[in-house]
């Protein structure tokens, strides 16, 4: 199961960053703007502890076998994390650490033959609970950057980078593509990937980390080049299309029941 000590590391390095990011911040500072839609930085740091509270129900239904759904209804996910947006940043620090605790623990004390176990969030498909852990990273990993504090993009680790970008295209959303062809390049220029047959619309090229935040919703282009009918131009990031829905499963169709030796 090498992939599993894989992912703990690098979930407790994620989440060290993510409260040392936390830290730095003031109450006033909570109460700015985060990059997402209506909510302040506070509302996403009660978003990420809540998570780590929804991974444990998800942990406990694949370690007892009785169904545990991750929050009781959106709504009730809703209304807690605007309950909690406004705490001071100890009682928000506070919860983050205990939540990463509680989810260390759980993972490390979780029988091997659990992580077979089949789990589904709020939305299908059903995957394995060794997926649990690539989940509960996105959500360190995607709303560090949501925290507008300082880690972009730029700071994500390559592995997270590579592992997003593969889920991404296992989950493309292919009725709705805005695009028909992604070029990833290195910061030498060189082709690291082609992702063909999308959808319709321009090619778009750029280096992984930057096409990943587009992808994501985590900018709004910057590092992304447009190539309509296949010649290279460099618009404004406005000129990109938008990109597709992000996320409609949560996790890729017919991952591999038993942790593999390295995902992806």
């Amino acid at each position: 199961m090498v992939v599993l000590p894989a992912l703990q590391a690098e979930l407790s390095a994620a989440t060290n960053r993510l409260l040392a990011t936390a830290a730095s911040l003031s109450d006033a500072d909570l109460a700015a703007p985060s990059l997402l839609p209506g909510w302040t930085r506070g509302h996403v740091l009660a978003h990420v502890a809540q998570n780590a509270g929804s991974h444990l129900n998800l942990l406990a239904w694949a370690r007892t076998g009785v169904r545990t759904p991750q929050y009781p209804s959106l709504q009730a996910r809703a209304t807690a994390i605007e309950a909690a947006a406004a705490r001071p940043v100890a009682r928000h620090l506070a919860d983050l650490e205990e939540g990463a605790a509680r989810v260390a623990a759980a993972i490390r004390d979780m029988p091997g033959e659990c992580w077979s176990a089949q789990v589904e969030g709020m939305r299908p498909p059903p995957h394995p609970a060794w997926y649990l852990l690539v989940r509960r990273l996105r959500e360190v990993g995607f709303h560090h950057v949501d925290l507008d504090a300082g880690y972009g993009p730029a700071d994500w680790p390559e592995p997270f980078v590579i592992r997003e970008l593969h889920d991404c295209r296992a989950c493309w959303p292919r009725d709705d593509g805005t695009v028909s062809e992604i070029v990833l390049r290195s910061p030498a220029g060189g082709i690291v990937a082609r992702w063909p047959r999308l959808g319709s619309g321009p090619a778009v090229e750029g280096p992984p980390a930057a096409v990943l935040a587009w992808l994501t919703g985590r900018s709004g282009g910057e590092g992304v080049t447009l190539v309509p009918m296949g010649r290279l131009s460099t618009p404004e990031p406005a000129a990109l299309p938008a990109p597709p829905p992000w996320l409609t499963a949560t996790a890729p169709a017919h991952l591999p029941a038993t942790p593999p030796e390295d995902y992806p």
